[in-house]
């Protein structure tokens, strides 16, 4: 049962990911548009898909999921800022608080590691 949940946990925090960084692939001037209307340069998306696809399929796998979990947790806390920082609308606070959560996931998952079914520790 542990095994299985290992997995379900980094699935749950992985999917996310790669589905956002799919999603930002495919309507890639959109989605520069809005980070421009956020004040957030175009020029930083590839990097975005890149993290949000990789380090998504790194968690998944567990491969190298513990260094995969900081940049995520990290990106995760400044787009949350950036984006979810309205704390006047309660919908934004619900989503800065959802990244906060997701940040607090991967740092646990870079505390106690992927746990089983995961291509290594690391």
């Amino acid at each position: 049962m542990t095994a299985a949940t290992s997995f379900l946990g980094r699935a749950l925090l992985a999917g996310i990911f790669i589905l956002a960084g799919i999603n930002k692939l495919q309507g890639y001037e959109t989605t520069v548009g809005y980070m421009q209307q956020f004040g957030v340069p175009g020029i930083l998306l590839p990097g975005t898909i890149a993290l949000e696809i990789l380090g998504g399929l790194a968690v998944l796998a567990g491969f190298y999921a513990r260094l995969a979990a900081v940049p995520l947790a990290i990106f995760t806390l400044v787009a949350g800022v950036i984006f979810h920082g309205n704390f006047a609308d309660n919908i934004q606070l619900v989503l800065f608080l959802k990244n906060l959560a997701i940040a607090g996931g991967f740092l646990l998952l870079f505390a106690h590691g992927p746990g089983a079914w995961a291509v290594n520790d690391r």
